[in-house]
Formats: structure tokens, C-alpha cells, sequence
């Protein structure tokens, strides 16, 4: 048996309760709810909402992987913005120095916690069906937007490593 920290959620084994075709969604939310914990410990304030180079803050991409993760599982339900989300996506870039890390998390998790929901109610049939995004109406599929869904998230979760990296060179 061996020591240290476990293996990526996608060698631990199939998720219960989600199909087949989504435990690829389902891993990529689980890592990057676990690396966004694990990233922002001990990460302050000020930290989470600085800007280096002019790179998004740390505040910013958790809290658009939150936002779009629910925006991205709303279109896959079929359903249309609603003036909160809209407003939420209008306020994402905005510096709110005094949010905390651990609430940006927290809401990450909660968003992270519907969608693990969603995937276990997402009957396989329904996967092929088409959606309409945005105010355009781009053309997706329910499994083409709960793809997204997951790899956008870890993207976002990927750049909190980075701009770490760039308040830190150090780490």
C-alpha cells in the first residue's frame, strides 16, 4: 500500500449513479473542486484578488467556473438564463476585495454538488438531443454541453494554479 496523496479522481473508478458516457464530466468536477481546495489553502484576500501581468485573478476564475458551470448545466436542461445568472455573469469580472477565498470555494462546491445532480438524472437518451446556448442560440448537444461543462471548469481551476505560480514564482 502506498503513502501520499490519492490518485486523479478518474483512476479511482467509476462514480455511482452517473452513466457511463458522463464519468469523464464527473472526474474532471471532482479534480477540480479538489485541486481548488487544495490550490487557494492558506490563500489570502488580497492574494485572490491580485492581478499579476494583468492575468485574471484567482478571485475571477473561481468564480466563473462556478458561473458558467450553472449557466452550462441550465442550457443542458433546456432552459434559459435567468435575470440572476445574467446578472451574475455581468458582475463575474468585477474586483470584489472583500470576498473571501473560502466563500469563492464554497459556492464552487455547492455549483459542483447540483451538478454531480444533474449528471445523475441525465437520463443517456437525452444525450444526443439538441440545445440552444446563449442569446444566439448556438446549437450543442446536452452531452456536448456537459462536456464542456467539465473541461472548462478544470481550465479555469488550472489558471488558479498559474496565476499562483505568478504571485509566487517560488511555488
Amino acid at each position: 500500500m502506498t503513502s501520499g496523496p490519492p490518485p486523479e479522481a478518474w483512476l479511482r473508478g467509476p462514480l455511482p449513479g452517473i452513466a457511463a458516457q458522463l464519468q469523464p464530466v464527473a472526474h474532471a468536477l471532482v479534480q477540480a473542486i479538489e485541486d481548488a481546495e487544495r490550490l487557494t489553502a492558506g490563500v489570502g484576500t488580497r492574494d485572490a484578488w491580485t492581478s499579476p501581468g494583468s492575468a485574471a485573478t484567482i478571485g475571477f476564475h473561481l468564480r466563473h467556473a462556478a458561473g458558467s458551470l450553472d449557466r452550462l448545466l441550465t442550457y443542458a436542461r433546456g432552459e434559459a438564463l435567468t435575470d440572476e445568472q445574467r446578472a451574475a455573469l455581468a458582475a463575474e469580472k468585477e474586483l470584489t476585495p472583500g470576498v473571501q477565498v473560502a466563500d469563492l470555494v464554497r459556492a464552487l462546491r455547492d455549483t459542483i454538488e447540483r451538478a454531480m445532480a444533474q449528471l445523475r438524472s441525465t437520463p443517456t437518451e437525452a444525450l444526443d438531443e439538441t440545445r440552444a446556448v446563449g442569446r444566439a442560440g448556438h446549437p450543442s448537444t446536452v452531452r456536448g454541453l456537459l462536456y464542456h461543462a467539465g473541461e472548462h471548469t478544470a481550465r479555469h481551476i488550472g489558471q488558479v494554479s498559474t496565476t499562483l505560480k505568478a504571485l509566487d514564482p517560488g511555488t
